[in-house]
């Protein structure tokens, strides 16, 4: 199986993996053939690529950390609780919060009991969803950082509830500025810039979380340097979940395509990254995160600086910038009897970098 950027998407290609719509009804089954109608359907609703099967990559598996079924739950739960929060349903809301909490317990446990907890990100989510599977992606991203860093279990679903439901305060701010396709005004800016602490409040006055949860919603937009929102924190005086949260945020929303910007590819998002420790996030922290998610997801075709074309078959953990490659093109873009190379390991290949992804 192998990622395919919807434009490079042709008819006659088989899924790989399942596409689902926002209310988690099936649009495409693994291993259906594509059809030119479903490719401008797929358009429409601002997914950037697809899952598909073929020759050349039958033989690659791309897991995620945490199962489809338990995606698809957790995406579900975020969703009734910011929808009954939005229509102050406080009952609904509770009870919707209850099933939340246990989704997180789910996805802590998924997450401890994988043993490969290296992130291949390249979110299948659309425009209308953005929200819902952004809020858990984020949770993903935050609970692999927390492992890595030593939290406990129990810390685990602290971190995880506020990283779930950082975004909960845009819930309660104006639709126009949140889907806005240009550039805010700086009334609309200061406007958003309260979602943070109205999130705060409302998680710390309506349901039974813990103080740090709440604490990690409130600084997820503190920047490292002291110019973030709302209260101009900085350094340690932020929160540890509030600088993790903080990096995986701004990662998933980067390789996420927007109304108003397309997405990055992952590898620019590391990039984007790296180069902000101490300005926007904790250099610390970093270290830890180019280690769990991979700027190059398996199932990626790059092209190498040496003309190669091949699919990202394995990352290593301390090498993140240098995975192995099936190559399956030569320099002139000829199909070739496939091989790989393993940019980290085989010393020929120490000059030759990622070029591009194709």
């Amino acid at each position: 199986m192998r990622y395919v950027p919807i434009d490079n998407v042709t008819e006659g290609m088989v899924i790989g993996k399942s596409l689902f719509d926002l209310q988690q009804q099936l649009l495409l089954r693994e291993g259906s053939e594509i059809k030119r109608a479903y490719i401008h359907k797929i358009q429409s609703l601002g997914i950037q690529g697809l899952y598909i099967q073929d020759e050349v990559s039958k033989e690659i598996e791309i897991k995620d950390v945490i199962s489809d079924t338990l995606r698809h739950k957790a995406v579900n739960a975020i969703k009734n609780v910011c929808i009954f929060s939005e229509q102050d349903l406080k009952k609904n809301s509770k009870t919707s919060f209850k099933d939340m909490k246990n989704i997180v317990k789910n996805i802590v446990e998924d997450i401890i009991s994988n043993k490969d907890t290296i992130i291949n990100l390249i979110d299948l989510k659309n425009y209308d969803d953005y929200t819902y599977y952004h809020s858990v992606n984020v949770a993903v991203i935050s609970i692999v950082m927390g492992i890595s860093y030593g939290l406990n279990k129990d810390r685990l679903i602290e971190l995880g509830l506020g990283a779930v439901l950082h975004d909960i305060g845009k819930m309660f701010i104006d639709k126009q500025i949140l889907n806005k396709k240009g550039v805010l005004t700086e009334y609309e800016f200061e406007e958003l810039k309260k979602h943070p602490e109205i999130g705060y409040k409302y998680l710390k006055e309506t349901f039974d979380i813990p103080i740090a949860s709440y604490v990690g919603v409130l600084q997820h937009h503190e920047r490292y340097d002291g110019k973030g929102y709302p209260n101009q924190k900085s350094g340690k005086e932020i929160s540890l979940y509030g600088r993790i949260i903080a990096i995986a945020d701004v990662y998933d929303a980067l390789i996420s395509n927007r109304p108003y910007r397309g997405a990055l590819v992952p590898s620019e998002a590391m990039e984007y990254i790296m180069g902000n420790g101490n300005a926007l996030f904790d250099t610390n922290l970093i270290r830890l995160f180019v280690t769990k998610v991979a700027p190059y997801p398996i199932g990626l075709t790059v092209k190498l600086s040496n003309g190669l074309t091949g699919i990202v078959v394995e990352n290593y953990e301390d090498a993140c910038m240098r995975p192995k490659i099936k190559i399956i093109k030569d320099e002139k873009n000829n199909a070739i009897e496939p091989y790989s190379i393993s940019l980290r390991s085989e010393t020929q290949y120490r000059n030759v970098t990622i070029q591009e992804i194709v």
